[in-house]
């Protein structure tokens, strides 16, 4: 699951990022995540926001969003940022496992927009790196190698310091790469 918070209906870059995520949804269903919006303002703003959107691009917003009036949810995932106002909040990203575990929290200030390629890479990284049983390296992209998880025993040390040596696919015993099982981007 994806959830993000809006810092209200009819601002500028909320606007742009809904836009966003819109055209994105096909990208987000392919990696079996749903998107859930959460804003501040009302159901009936939300309706009239998400018209207004469709009315002057003619696209439709896919996912729903939830009215948090009083800003109860956003104070329960530390979304308001009293750095920067005691009700208003930030543009909080929350990337959310099947068992309800928060893997991932992106924050944004409010002047700037949600990276959405971003957001889909990092959601198909974690689901690689479960599926691979591995980690996942710096400016990672779909199809590059991963890495394998650290040994946790001396055997396994030895058995990766020399498959290194035969294989030359990494660093050393503690950073070697392979290919992921299953190579599909899927954005």
């Amino acid at each position: 699951m994806y959830f993000f918070r809006t810092h209200g209906d009819f601002t500028p870059v909320c606007t742009t990022e809904f836009i966003a995520f819109s055209k994105a949804y096909k990208y987000f269903e392919n990696l079996n995540a749903e998107l859930l919006g959460l804003s501040i303002d009302s159901n009936s703003s939300h309706l009239a926001w998400i018209y207004e959107i469709y009315c002057k691009t003619g696209i439709k917003v896919p996912f729903p969003v939830i009215a948090d009036r009083s800003g109860e949810i956003a104070r329960k995932y530390g979304m308001i940022s009293s750095s920067v106002s005691n009700t208003e909040t930030v543009r909080n990203v929350y990337i959310i496992d099947p068992n309800g575990i928060i893997k991932l929290i992106l924050v944004y200030p409010l002047n700037v927009g949600r990276f959405i390629p971003e957001i889909l890479r990092v959601i198909q990284a974690l689901q690689v790196s479960e599926t691979d049983n591995a980690v996942i390296p710096a400016n990672w992209v779909p199809c590059n190698p991963i890495i394998m998880r650290p040994p946790q025993t001396m055997e396994v040390l030895l058995e990766r310091a020399e498959a290194l040596r035969e294989n030359k696919d990494g660093f050393s015993w503690y950073l070697r790469f392979f290919n992921a099982k299953n190579c599909e981007n899927r954005f």
